[in-house]
């Protein structure tokens, strides 16, 4: 096993800049999720890591090793693509002891390998069949299997979900997180899809148009997100952002959108003032953190209801996502699936004021 790490990488193709001075350590054994939407750099800095690009600018580490012109099969990597790349004329055996033949490791230690590889990825019994009698999970499994016997410092896995329906993808998710558990690599992999690196990783990297917006714990992310990019892309449903301002109201600092006023907790008022600028503002709140009145929980402010109509309801089993408009302010909101809210009927909403966002209209960077 092996840390990696970006040090100012930078990557263009011609003008292009794919990676834009990248910094990120990750540990020896961690599970980083490079995640963000198409085109913003990831797969790029996966491929870099991988040995099949080298970084323009800037230095890359594998372990204490500056791997800038290390050759790939030197780097003690292996990668999972995003299509599984099986050899469809050979069997489960030979797709996974492909890699072993080439680096010629003796057959009976080969055989120890595929025999490990086949119990932990519950593949028993399926040894002798080609890719074709497989469903694309087990394909999945096998193109895992294939990286996991080379006993990699460091697994590289570029969207290997991606293929799959959405049940799959669910049941691989909890495969990949048993797997990380057993076998202890360094494993960084990529997606698109934020539900999968929230739920898979240790850390979270957002990255978009090649730089890297925040890295952290994707709890710490979702809670404290350094501006407005990693706000919406982390979350769902995403983000309310609302066009705001900051006055003074019976005393105390409030936000004030066209539908509604907020007050601003202390720690929260104490914060943009030391920002020192505005009045203008950008309102974050998380569907997630409005409740219907009635079914709230005990909130240590006052101030903090908003009366609205509801717009649209989508139900989604444990939850209902409405769409509600006050005074002309449309957001969404999250209710409890026994809510007793009404299609175009009125509605009383409590936020929780400790959750507000708060970003500067300008940079779009955090406040709070």
């Amino acid at each position: 096993m092996a840390s990696v790490k970006f040090e100012n990488i930078t990557k263009r193709f011609g003008k292009v800049v794919a990676v834009d001075n990248m910094n990120l350590d990750i540990a020896d054994g961690e599970f980083v999720t490079l995640v963000g939407p198409s085109g913003c750099g990831k797969t790029t800095a996966l491929r870099m890591v991988a040995g099949l690009e080298e970084p323009t600018e800037g230095s890359l580490y594998i372990g204490e090793r500056f791997a800038n012109y290390i050759p790939a099969k030197d780097r003690g990597i292996a990668m999972v693509f995003q299509s599984y790349a099986l050899f469809p004329h050979m069997t489960v055996e030979a797709n996974i002891s492909f890699g072993l033949k080439i680096k010629k490791v003796p057959e009976a230690e080969r055989r120890k390998k595929i025999e490990w590889a086949l119990e932990l990825l519950d593949l028993e019994g399926l040894g002798k069949r080609y890719p074709r009698e497989l469903s694309g999970g087990q394909r999945q499994r096998v193109a895992l299997g294939r990286a996991l016997v080379l006993s990699p410092e460091v697994l590289l896995l570029d969207e290997p979900l991606s293929n799959l329906d959405a049940k799959l993808r669910v049941k691989m998710r909890t495969e990949i997180k048993r797997i990380h558990k057993a076998i202890k690599s360094t494993v960084i992999y990529v997606t698109h899809d934020q539900v999968e690196a929230m739920t898979l990783s240790d850390r979270i990297a957002v990255m978009n148009a090649g730089k890297l917006m925040q890295a952290g714990h994707p709890l710490e992310v979702y809670a404290h997100p350094n501006n407005m990019f990693v706000a919406g892309f982390i979350g769902s449903p995403p983000i309310n952002f609302l066009d705001a301002r900051l006055e003074r109201r019976d005393g105390k600092l409030s936000v004030v959108t066209r539908g509604f006023a907020l007050p601003l907790t202390d720690e929260q008022a104490a914060r943009a003032e030391e920002w020192g600028k505005g009045p203008e503002v950008v309102l974050g709140m998380r569907p997630q953190d409005v409740y219907e009145k009635a079914f709230a929980p005990d909130l240590p402010w006052t101030g903090n209801e908003i009366g609205a109509t509801v717009d649209v309801m989508e139900p989604l089993g444990d939850e209902v996502v409405a769409a509600v408009i006050s005074e002309g302010e449309e957001f969404k909101v999250t209710l409890p699936p026994e809510t007793s809210a009404r299609l175009d009927e009125p509605i009383n909403l409590v936020v929780d004021l400790g959750k507000l966002h708060l970003f500067d209209p300008e940079t779009e960077d955090a406040i709070f």
